[in-house]
């Protein structure tokens, strides 16, 4: 008896221990984006948060963030996919409790910098010829501009190794994002003090893989690179995105 107890206490004790997996999709997508790698990480024993992003600016998505950060004890591992980048590396600034970073096909914003600037860096993103603008009403009575990607262009911008069927869905899911997201420049960044892992799309055409691999050098992240894998690698390539996170996880301990 006294044994049995012992152990089921070491048990607990193990799985407290391991850190809450929180999810941050980017622009054009939602947090069932991530749906292949929630099941994988659950698989593994993990907890796991997919945080619906507002995509609505950078300093509000990342309060946002904050927000959802303080109800989860214990230590984080924090993903982020294409913007999600720029939200986590500034939610996670001054957060004692996020222990790595992982960005998969992301922006990695320094100070000052904002995604728009960094998608145009380097040649190759078509994401501006496939965008709508719209209207929509801000509470102080102005009105915003958000974006979204035609449907009829969208598998092959976003998700070009993604089956067709799976990526029509997803162009008629995707939420849109405010022109201010993209234009806001980051404030303070997290990846200089916390661990930095990055998955590199090398088939992307929102953001040109020599930009994503230039931020992920700089941030001295351990990087990946799935030569294949378009933008919507956390659908296309869910395996691979939970192997980082897996080493992530691993390398905290």
């Amino acid at each position: 008896m006294s044994s049995g107890n012992s152990t089921g206490t070491v048990s607990q004790q193990a799985t407290s221990a391991r850190p809450t997996v929180v999810l941050v999709h980017g622009a054009f997508a939602d947090a069932s984006s991530w749906s292949g790698v929630v099941q994988r990480l659950r698989q593994d024993g993990n907890q796991v948060v997919a945080v619906a992003n507002p995509l609505r600016g950078l300093h509000d998505d990342a309060a946002y963030l904050r927000g959802v950060l303080a109800t989860i004890e214990g230590p984080v591992v924090l993903a982020g996919h294409s913007y999600g980048g720029s939200v986590i590396s500034e939610a996670a600034t001054g957060n004692p409790d996020v222990k790595a970073l992982v960005y998969v096909a992301a922006f990695i914003p320094d100070t000052g910098e904002s995604a728009g600037v960094l998608a145009a860096k380097f040649p190759g993103s078509t994401l501006g010829d496939t965008v709508e603008p719209a209207a929509y009403p801000l509470p102080d009575g102005s009105t915003g501009t958000e974006l979204t990607i035609r449907q009829d262009l969208f598998h092959h911008q976003f998700a070009a190794d993604v089956p067709a069927d799976t990526a029509l869905v997803m162009a008629a899911t995707q939420r849109p994002v405010s022109t201010r997201a993209l234009e806001e420049p980051a404030g303070q960044v997290a990846w200089n003090l916390v661990p930095a892992y990055s998955l590199v799309s090398g088939q992307d055409f929102n953001i040109p893989p020599q930009a994503q691999q230039w931020m992920a050098e700089r941030a001295d992240a351990h990087i990946v690179t799935v030569d294949g894998a378009s933008h919507a690698a956390t659908v296309s390539e869910p395996e691979a995105v939970t192997d980082l996170i897996r080493r992530a996880i691993s390398d905290i301990g």
